[in-house]
């Protein structure tokens, strides 16, 4: 098979070198809109064989701004399609990227999508071997991922749209307009050890975006109305809801599958 570039080769079909996509060499830049971190979640149980659903967890830097949607098998064609259309709904422009090395981010389709643009966006990935490199995405794994669907195997694709219809309505606008975090502000190394500081009053990526010089006011005026018509208390309950309409759907796949066998 012939591969897209010239005298490059690959272990797999698609593939791209890791040259082809530098690392980052720092920390990211948290003090400007648009920086974006980018993993998978498998949940796959205590085994990856087989199919299974996973998580694309996707992380602006700045506000803090998470949101993650389910994909079948994390192939490449599913995690550029979920991307495509978290840049469309989220309500600021992505300027830069960052992954890990998986295959499904270092492929021909999404490299196409991320370089084949007017404006040249920057593309990183991780070190390797380095535990933090994407830090701020992958501390979202557990809080936006783990905590509301567990370490449970999801076998069965018809999970996906269950598992997106959660995410990208109640369980984005709760975490997104309710719930606030401290942002690290500085990180000194004195005696061994690291001091860190935090800022001293917690705030939503709502309200970050809000005060973001960077956010155009049209789309500040669209995130305040949003937010005057949002009631958390609702929102918890529909969680609820729908938390329990997934796990009685996943139990009874489950119950399906096995009489199958």
């Amino acid at each position: 098979m012939k591969h897209p570039k010239k005298g490059l080769c690959t272990t797999r079909p698609g593939t791209i070198l890791r040259h082809e996509v530098p690392t980052r060499g720092g920390p990211p830049d948290t003090t400007r809109t648009g920086s974006v971190e980018a993993d998978t979640v498998a949940h796959c149980d205590a085994s990856t064989e087989g199919d299974y659903v996973n998580s694309l967890t996707f992380t602006e830097l700045y506000s803090g701004w998470p949101e993650n949607r389910a994909v079948w098998n994390k192939s490449a064609a599913a995690v550029l399609v979920a991307l495509k259309a978290l840049e469309k709904g989220v309500p600021l422009g992505m300027k830069d990227f960052h992954t890990d090395n998986g295959g499904e981010f270092l492929n021909w389709a999404l490299h196409k999508h991320l370089t084949g643009r007017d404006v040249k966006m920057p593309w990183t990935r991780s070190r390797a071997y380095r535990k933090n490199a994407n830090a701020h995405c992958e501390q979202k794994n557990w809080t936006q991922v783990r905590q509301l669907f567990g370490h449970e195997r999801f076998a069965h694709p018809e999970l996906v749209a269950l598992m997106n219809d959660l995410s990208a309505q109640e369980w984005s606008l709760c975490t997104n307009h309710f719930k606030p975090t401290f942002k690290l502000l500085k990180r000194e190394k004195k005696d061994g050890k690291t001091k860190r500081g935090y800022e001293t009053t917690p705030k939503t990526p709502y309200q970050r975006l809000l005060e973001s010089p960077d956010i155009p006011e049209a789309t500040k005026v669209k995130l305040h109305a949003e937010h005057a018509i949002l009631d958390p208390f609702a929102l918890q309950k529909n969680i609820e809801i729908k938390l329990q309409k997934f796990f009685t759907a996943l139990g009874n796949l489950n119950r399906e599958a096995t009489k199958l066998i």
